[in-house]
């Protein structure tokens, strides 16, 4: 599904990721660990096409065809999507209108007719109830006044109604009490399937003990150092990043 071979890529000038290497098969869920700096925002944000990131070296394919060539919207509507750590708002603009604006942006893209109203609102309805998002909340302007669970809630919602393959979810589980944590990944937990993937990034093991990632990776100074299982991400919430620093050599 993902194939990144050694990616390089800066923001003004500085180099941030220097030589990533990753493969995502079909229905695995990574996780992504590192110390603040480390390098694992910017290979999200490399990753869905955000302009202020300059990949300098490297390659990415998805799904067969070369990501770095398609623009953030095409990389939408391929199949990713970005759950952000810090999700905007976007006063005067209704859940209802952003939401199928998104979706039948994505059916145009693949050349398919627009959703019928009737039909797109019995959708909403559904994919709601996947993560308990109140109707209320899915009435009003995209995030405005929501709290920080409801934030994240509602990235899970939209994530349930565009259907990507690849989902990114970076530090979801930031901010979040215990019960909107277990709310917001029981939500992902309904909507994986065998062929959707996803990469978590996270410096917490409490998120993913109710993921179960399959493949833990360690990030640090913009390099991927160390892979394993799900024991990986139980040794670092017990032992901190010191003891894989010191086995690296840095």
């Amino acid at each position: 599904m993902l194939e990144i071979h050694d990616l390089h890529a800066a923001i003004n000038g500085k180099e941030i990721l220097k030589g990533i290497n990753l493969t995502i098969r079909p229905g695995e869920i990574h996780a992504l660990m590192g110390q603040n700096g480390a390098g694992k925002s910017t290979l999200s944000h490399v990753l869905v096409g955000h302009p202020a990131y300059e990949v300098t070296q490297g390659s990415i394919t998805f799904n067969g065809k070369d990501l770095l060539s398609l623009k953030p919207e095409e990389r939408a509507h391929e199949g990713l999507f970005l759950s952000f750590q810090q999700p905007v708002e976007i006063p005067g603009v209704s859940m209802v209108n952003f939401m199928r604006a998104a979706l039948n942006a994505k059916r145009k893209y693949w050349g398919q007719d627009p959703m019928n109203a009737a039909d797109f609102l019995k959708l909403m309805r559904e994919k709601r109830k996947v993560v308990e998002l109140d109707s209320k909340l899915a009435n009003r302007s995209v995030n405005e006044g929501f709290s920080g669970g409801e934030k994240k809630r509602n990235e899970i919602f939209q994530m349930a109604m565009l259907e990507p393959t690849l989902s990114i979810l970076d530090e979801t589980d930031s901010g979040l009490d215990v019960d909107a944590l277990r709310i917001v990944a029981e939500g992902f937990n309904k909507l994986r399937t065998s062929e959707t993937s996803a990469l978590v990034i996270t410096h917490y093991q409490r998120l993913l003990d109710y993921l179960r990632p399959d493949i833990v990776h360690v990030l640090l100074n913009g390099r991927i150092v160390k892979t394993g299982g799900p024991e990986l991400a139980t040794d670092i919430e017990n032992r901190g990043f010191d003891w894989i620093k010191a086995e690296i050599g840095e």
